[in-house]
């Protein structure tokens, strides 16, 4: 069988940032690769730099060594105007957008594409209706974003960034304000669009139990802070997961796929 073309990669990068003529690392040494048509969930304690690996992977923040390319091209060397075609990100950030609808904030997406005053064709209009059916926000669409839960406006940032259309498709926490039933309908969206429009999606979560179930193939940021990658069994199997996050009283059962508390 041949293999999925490798999207994103990662070589001996330390990421962290730059303080007063200091460097601060966070990870050290991430070497790893995510491949396209597979939705991998990103896992780690609080802490352990997953929101700042996110960012770097996105070009949002520098690293301080190493290299990161998508589609064989060091993310360097790429245009800001271009890396909105291939990366998208959703972060925790809140938007400050009080007088914003809800359309009109996923039409942003569409930025990267449209003319110099922001039209937007018959086309980007498609694009856009069908990023807002597919997370079903729809009928949310001229409700104002200022008056959204946190869990609606989660999915309007989500629905923006699938309107990009980009290949490479990155999550911080997108199910942090959601019930576990839209948890788990978001994390399945979430492997359907890699699986099915061969997108490379990385989401981090805390949600571990849910994570292992639902992911092509896990990233994890152990005690170490060392970068171990892997599917669910094998990372199940070969105890990296409950190295990572068994604590007194609670241990993660792989049988089960859940932590049971002694």
């Amino acid at each position: 069988m041949t293999p999925p073309l490798t999207t994103l990669r990662l070589q001996n990068v330390t990421t962290g940032y730059r303080s007063k003529g200091k460097e601060i690392r966070i990870g050290k040494n991430y070497s790893a690769t995510l491949p396209a048509g597979k939705f991998t969930s990103l896992l780690g304690v609080n802490g352990s730099g997953k929101s700042t690996l996110l960012r770097s992977l996105s070009k949002s923040q520098e690293i301080l060594e190493g290299e990161i390319s998508v589609g064989g091209r060091n993310i360097a060397s790429i245009p800001n105007s271009e890396i909105g075609k291939l990366i998208g990100i959703v972060l925790t950030d809140r938007v400050d957008s009080p007088n914003m609808t809800v359309y009109e904030l996923v039409t942003l997406g569409r930025a990267p594409y449209s003319n110099f005053w922001g039209r937007l064709s018959a086309e980007d209009k498609r694009i856009v209706e069908d990023a807002m059916d597919c997370i079903g926000i729809t009928p949310l669409s001229h409700r104002k974003v200022s008056s959204l839960s946190d869990g609606e406006r989660q999915k309007v940032m989500i629905a923006k960034t699938l309107a990009q259309q980009t290949p490479v498709i990155l999550l911080d926490e997108p199910t942090a304000f959601l019930d576990y039933p839209s948890r788990i309908e978001l994390m399945i969206l979430m492997r359907q669009l890699a699986n099915e429009n061969n997108k490379t999606i990385l989401l981090s979560s805390h949600d571990i139990p849910l994570s292992m179930q639902l992911s092509d193939y896990l990233w994890l940021v152990n005690d170490e802070r060392k970068l171990i990658t892997g599917t669910p069994k094998e990372l199940g199997e070969n105890g990296e997961i409950g190295r990572s996050f068994n604590r007194d009283g609670v241990t993660y059962d792989f049988s089960t796929r859940t932590f049971r508390m002694e």
